[in-house]
């Protein structure tokens, strides 16, 4: 599968957030977008899951124009920035609700174990973060779209989620954004430096330097 998102506009009053972006993803690749703090790419995440409305926007499928917003469809799953799980949820019953297996998520993380029958609002913020992505990864969808998978989680676990990502990544279109540019250089096939409103596609690491989104030397 393609999916492309090609001639956002977004404004709000009289400031432009972006223009005239273009963006290209396929299954079995990780596509991640950098750019600075309130460069637009949370934004940007939003426009493509359909939440978000922007001035103009054009996102294809295969080729084929999208008409339904992604939200509407069981395309796509996002793991927006903050905690979507109901606080007083039992985590056993959004698994389900998911379709998730619980034995399969004790195997990768044996530590959750006792936590089956708790709620949400009972974990910690990484515990939570940690069970919301893996929710998101494995839930049944062919697009995956993640808003700072890495934020507020440990060292440890940010491996581990990479590494789920990497597997998933075999038969989905999976889509990031995170401010944590070694992790998301670490794990991405393609990268779209988001700056001045507008994409460019990084086709040598080094000029994540020579567009100044990183100090000179930040890649030694």
């Amino acid at each position: 599968m393609t999916f492309e998102i090609d001639n956002i506009e977004l404004h709000f009053k009289d400031k432009r957030i972006l223009n005239g972006i273009y963006l290209k993803a396929e299954t079995g690749k990780i596509t991640s977008i950098l750019g600075r703090n309130g460069s637009g790419k949370s934004c940007l995440i939003d426009i493509a899951f359909g939440i978000l409305k922007a001035k103009y926007c054009n996102i294809r499928i295969d080729n084929k124009p999208q008409k339904k917003k992604l939200y509407q469809t069981k395309k796509a799953t996002f793991l927006p920035q903050y905690h979507y799980t109901p606080n007083r949820a039992k985590i056993a019953s959004v698994f389900k609700l998911f379709k998730v297996k619980w034995k399969d998520f004790i195997e990768e993380f044996p530590e959750f174990s006792n936590y089956k029958n708790s709620k949400f609002n009972q974990l910690s913020g990484g515990q939570r973060r940690i069970i919301e992505i893996y929710l998101i990864l494995k839930k049944a969808s062919e697009i995956i779209l993640l808003d700072e998978p890495f934020s507020n989680i440990s060292p440890l676990y940010i491996e581990k989620i990479k590494q789920l990502i990497a597997i998933e990544k075999k038969q989905k279109v999976i889509i990031l954004t995170d401010h944590n540019y070694q992790d998301v250089i670490d794990i991405s096939d393609d990268i779209y430096l988001l700056k001045n409103g507008c994409t460019k596609l990084i086709k040598n690491i080094t000029e994540l330097e020579d567009y100044n989104y990183l100090n000179p030397g930040s890649l030694n």
